[in-house]
This record gives C-alpha cells, sequence and structure tokens, in this order.
C-alpha cells in the first residue's frame, strides 16, 4: 500500500503543480485586459496615422487639381501677354486677335467642363439666375428673361456664378 500511497501523493503534488502553473481568472482577466488596451492602442495609432496621411493626400490632390487648372490657363495667359506687347496699327487685325484669344477661352472652359447659361428667352429659374431688374411686356412670356447683364456658370451640378438676368413680370 505504501507504493499506491507514494503513488496518490505524487498524483496529488502533480494536480497540485499543475493547479499552481494555471493562471487564476483574475490573471486571466488581468492578461486581456493588458491584451485588449495593446490592441486599442495599436488600432488608435494606426487611426491617426490613416487621419495624417489623409489630411496630406487631400492637401496633394487640391494642389495637384490647383497647378492642373494653371496649367490649362498659361497658354491664355501668353496669348494676352503677345497681344499686348504688339504695336497695333490695324484696329481690325487687333480684334480679330481678342476674339480667338476669347475663343480660346472658352474651349478651355469647355475642357474643365465649365458651361455657360443664361440667354435671352430662357425661362427664369431662381436656382441658377438672379433677377436684378424686372419689366412689363404683354408679348413676352411671363417670366422669361429679357436681358443677361451677365451669364451664369456651372459644373456638372455646382452653380459656379449665377446668370445676372431682367425677367418679364
Amino acid at each position: 500500500m505504501s507504493k499506491e500511497k507514494t503513488k496518490k501523493n505524487e498524483t496529488a503534488e502533480e494536480v497540485k503543480a499543475e493547479k499552481a502553473a494555471e493562471p487564476t481568472a483574475e490573471e486571466k482577466l488581468a492578461a486581456e485586459l493588458t491584451e485588449t488596451k495593446d490592441n486599442l492602442l495599436r488600432i488608435m495609432a494606426e487611426y491617426d496615422n490613416f487621419r495624417k496621411r489623409s489630411q496630406k493626400e487631400k492637401e496633394a490632390a487640391f494642389g495637384d487639381s490647383k497647378a492642373s487648372v494653371i496649367s490649362e490657363f498659361l497658354p491664355l495667359y501668353d496669348n494676352f501677354g503677345r497681344a499686348e506687347s504688339q504695336e497695333v496699327t490695324d484696329l481690325d487685325s487687333y480684334k480679330k486677335g481678342i476674339q480667338m484669344i476669347y475663343s480660346q477661352f472658352g474651349e478651355i472652359l469647355k475642357k474643365l467642363g465649365v458651361e455657360e447659361f443664361g440667354e435671352n428667352g430662357d425661362m427664369f429659374d431662381p436656382n441658377i439666375h438672379n433677377a436684378v431688374m424686372h419689366d412689363d411686356d404683354p408679348e413676352a412670356p411671363e417670366n422669361s428673361i429679357t436681358d443677361v447683364f451677365s451669364k451664369g456658370y456651372k459644373m456638372g451640378d455646382r452653380i459656379i456664378r449665377p446668370a445676372i438676368v431682367k425677367v418679364v413680370n
């Protein structure tokens, strides 16, 4: 029996040793809490880096788009410089040059997706037109535009500038 008692004692000691080696519930919770804190800190750091990177990309995109638009207008600026430096001997050729520059400007706007609006005879829309004068004309359709003082411009659905117009009541 002493062998059996010794085996039981050894087994009991092994169980005690295994229990002592296993972490308690508090230790498990503390370890889990530490791991969760580490994960949260890592996620917060990743989010902060993402936010900073996004901000830099946004600023870079704004700068790139601004530079792109300016590069479209530089040839127009060059043509104005050439026109200014020429001596005007023939008014008709000077006028033709200015008309060519105006046409070039319109092409640049079209290329950038800008559209003109606001023509005589169009129906007045307060969302895209700014009426600065009213007129009474029984022959003209009601709420139609009779004069355009300044054309309106839009890019897609975004109004860049409303048309300034005179409207018939």
